[in-house]
């Protein structure tokens, strides 16, 4: 026999097995972590994600009106910038 012991061919396709658990792996943790986290959403200017419906309906537009106040609050985004987008999520 040789150095194998008979399992030359079989050791062939472990390392692809492998590889495939490593990715399958990975892949499952980045799904886990963005479903935790909540999913996808846009990145507005400051580098957040803005996770808003922009229907100015539900709860959705209620978090992005925190999220302005927030931004405003913390100096990023002027009076009038928030005036109008404030007006904007609420329909007007």
């Amino acid at each position: 026999m040789g150095p194998w012991n008979g399992m030359g061919t079989g050791m062939g396709w472990a390392w692809l097995w492998g590889l495939l658990v490593i990715v399958g792996v990975i892949v499952l943790a980045v799904v886990l972590v963005r479903l935790l986290v909540g999913g996808t959403g846009s990145r507005t200017d400051s580098g957040a994600l803005d996770r808003s419906d922009h229907s100015g309906v539900g709860p959705g537009s209620r978090r992005a009106e925190e999220i302005l106040a927030e931004r405003y609050a913390r100096g990023e985004i002027d009076t009038a910038e928030y005036e109008e987008r404030r007006r904007r999520l609420q329909g007007g």
